[in-house]
């Protein structure tokens, strides 16, 4: 499938969920099982390019024509997982979110009303027929939401510096047994500590979410096209999980100080990632 073009496309980031071919019902499970099997398999900058090629027309096409019929692919020990894009479900989904991100006016000109309003029937005759609908990709523009780093563990943080032809990578991926574990053991920890709020919330959503899918998927949490925009030191230095995870294991304890303590250097480390958004 050809590419849109070479033009790198940074700032997102990415949840994924991997299921095994079994979670599918046939017919898709064959589709997914040939799929695995081509070499010419596309990129999540493949689907940037493409998203943003949509806009390009007048009027913009804001949320694709057609399903995707793409997926990203793993095989662990001997058993394929796939990731399927659902990039109409997900263009559905953000389009909702950008009028809380956006200025009405900044909004009308990116995107006129009657196209919005198009693509929300659209997305309402839809649901109507998918009522049981959920994307296996969660995405964020210029941050990992700190929600996501309940999911993983340091240890499975896998970073690669990369080289002048291939850029750094920085990414973890987890069982989904051991997800569940550490958003449940997470949210006994901040619901005894902290009042309710949207760091609760977030633990709660996330939750909920992986609670949908097959038991022996993995989790994957990607930096995707943030580690364009990052310099490589900040990449390797960057062990937010592992600060979370010392931040929910202090709440377990009453220490409040060394969770504090975490906090604080999560706060500090994005908020330079945000102050870089700001500047573009």
């Amino acid at each position: 499938m050809p590419k849109v073009s070479s033009v790198i496309v940074p700032y997102t980031t990415y949840l994924r969920v991997y299921e095994p071919l079994a979670a599918f019902p046939e017919p898709e499970r064959g589709h997914w099982a040939r799929y695995a099997r081509r070499s010419d398999r596309p990129s999540y900058q493949d689907e940037l390019r493409r998203s943003l090629a949509d806009l390009l027309p007048t009027p913009p096409i804001p949320v694709p024509v057609h399903e995707s019929a793409d997926a990203f692919v793993l095989e662990v020990d001997g058993v394929v997982c796939v990731c399927p894009w659902r990039t109409r479900l997900r263009g559905w989904q953000a389009l909702d979110e950008l009028t809380e991100e956006l200025p009405p006016p900044v909004l009308d000109a990116v995107l006129p009303p009657v196209v919005r309003r198009q693509a929300a029937q659209d997305y309402e005759r839809w649901l109507a027929r998918n009522p049981d609908a959920r994307p296996w990709i969660r995405t964020a523009t210029w941050q990992v939401p700190l929600n996501w780093f309940v999911v993983v563990g340091d240890e499975e943080r896998r970073f690669d510096k990369g080289s002048a032809e291939t850029p750094p990578t920085l990414r973890y991926r987890t069982p989904m047994v051991q997800a569940r574990r550490r958003v449940a053991r997470a949210l006994r920890a901040l619901k005894e500590s902290v009042d309710e709020g949207p760091l609760i919330d977030g633990v709660i959503d996330v939750g909920r979410w992986l609670e949908e899918f097959h038991p022996r998927s993995l989790v994957e949490l990607d930096y995707g096209g943030l580690v364009h925009v990052l310099p490589v030191g900040e990449l390797e230095d960057d062990h937010s999980a592992a600060d979370v995870a010392e931040g929910i294991e202090a709440l377990r304890h009453g220490d409040g100080v060394t969770a504090g303590d975490a906090y604080g250097r999560l706060v500090e480390r994005w908020r330079s990632v945000r102050d870089r958004r700001s500047a573009n």
